[in-house]
């Protein structure tokens, strides 16, 4: 008995509470206190409309909703209706009637506006790495290796016989060849026997001499005398010839000349797509046929093509062949001679393209490129940091070919026209 009274007294007293709260939600606006924010910001609440009051019958009504509830929790039945995020339709009048704070009239509303109608921070992107750096960051391998090996020869040794061997050893080991190697040697020790000398020193004499021989053949690429002026680009396969192609014409572009790219590596499809999307990022005419067509063919039309479209470069590709295949570099000297057949003159430049990264088997491919297309001027590609640059050097001082262009990277301005100076003093380790 006394149990049952207490739960009829929790009912009532539930029930009491329950419609205590609806008739607080019915009270006018104004009777009510007003919301923390607007008390801190200063303001009034706005004007509601009064709604009518509750009846005895709209009370009972509440009072039997609670008892139900009540009864059915007991039975096992909240009778509770869950609505899911796609069921729920928001309230348009209520966020229509959002009053905003005065925020001039506030100083605490204006600091909050402030804060949230700052900008948000954009990510800047890092400025891109000057030619110098690059160009020292790809010759890292080389000055690294010549930077420690001339620091454990000269540090705290007088300079004889066996030091210069040691040095001679060094530079032949860098590529840069035997005869540079023995001239190299040959200032380093002169009158300097029996002294000490400064490593520092050595390499400030390295940087000299390589520069010496690299200045007479730091030649840029002159288009001149000849509309269109074709240029032949030729290689091994891998060395990066149509990506080269791709760079000078947008080299070409950015200079105002109306380029014309010939896919003639017909041996690969991806060369074919590959300069087709090139031309496209620098809005040059592409010649191109179906894969396996007449190289040689594909050229004569190219140059047609571009004589009659007025375009001031012609870049034709070629598929890369190793030098000591015949039939291969048969098939090259017929492509020049198909092109002397609209113009005697052409091709007016055959570029040999050279991978950075194959050492001494570059000085092979310039001379049977130059036999064979009759090779007018270098391009070194892929000095990105694995490549031994110091080959170029042994290049220039045999074969004293024109350094058109050096290639550190993929992209269109990772091409520059080449600079004795700057590559001299980062093969040897030095600032610019």
């Amino acid at each position: 008995m006394l149990f049952t009274c207490t739960l009829q007294r929790v009912a009532s007293i539930q029930g009491q509470d329950f419609r205590h709260r609806v008739r607080a939600m019915n009270e006018p606006k104004d009777t009510q206190k007003p919301g923390f924010f607007r008390r801190i910001l200063g303001k009034s609440e706005p004007a509601a409309t009064v709604s009518a009051p509750q009846t005895d019958a709209e009370s009972a009504a509440q009072a039997n909703w609670w008892a139900d509830l009540t009864s059915q929790s007991e039975a096992g039945q909240t009778g509770t209706q869950v609505l899911f995020a796609d069921e729920i339709q928001p309230d348009v009048e209520a966020k229509s009637s959002l009053v905003l704070p005065d925020v001039a009239a506030n100083p605490i509303a204006s600091q909050f506006a402030s804060q949230s109608a700052s900008p948000a921070e954009v990510a800047v992107p890092a400025p891109k790495t000057s030619w110098w750096n690059r160009l020292k960051s790809g010759l890292t391998r080389t000055s690294s290796q010549l930077g420690r090996g001339i620091s454990d020869i000269f540090t705290k040794r007088k300079l004889d016989s066996a030091t210069l061997e040691d040095l001679e050893d060094l530079l032949i080991q860098a590529d840069l060849g035997l005869p540079m190697a023995s001239r190299i040697a040959g200032v380093v020790g002169k009158g300097r026997y029996d002294k000490s000398i400064d490593p520092d020193t050595v390499k400030i004499i390295l940087s000299d001499e390589i520069e010496k021989v690299l200045m007479p053949v730091a030649h840029p690429l002159l288009l001149s005398g000849h509309k269109p002026y074709v240029i032949l680009v030729v290689g091994v396969n891998g060395s990066g010839k149509t990506t080269t192609i791709g760079k000078l014409g947008a080299t070409f572009t950015g200079q105002g000349k109306k380029i014309v790219l010939a896919a003639g590596d017909t041996f690969r499809a991806a060369a074919i797509e590959q300069l087709k999307i090139w031309g496209g990022r620098i809005g040059a005419e592409v010649i191109a046929r179906e894969q396996g067509a007449d190289a040689a063919g594909l050229a004569f039309d190219a140059l047609k093509a571009a004589k009659e479209s007025g375009a001031d470069v012609l870049l034709i590709d070629t598929a890369g062949r190793l030098q000591n295949r015949k039939e291969l570099m048969d098939e090259l000297e017929k492509i020049v001679r198909v092109l002397k057949k609209l113009d005697p003159e052409a091709p007016h430049s055959v570029l040999l393209v050279l991978d950075a990264t194959v050492g001494q088997n570059a000085l092979s491919q310039v001379e049977i490129f130059g036999k064979v297309a009759g090779v007018t001027g270098l391009v070194m590609t892929k000095l990105d940091g694995t490549a031994r640059g110091g080959i170029l050097v042994a290049i220039a001082e045999r074969f004293k070919l024109p350094v058109h262009f050096i290639g550190v990277g993929e992209t269109a301005d990772d091409l520059e026209p080449f600079k004795a100076r700057d590559f001299a003093r980062a093969i040897a380790g030095l600032e610019q």
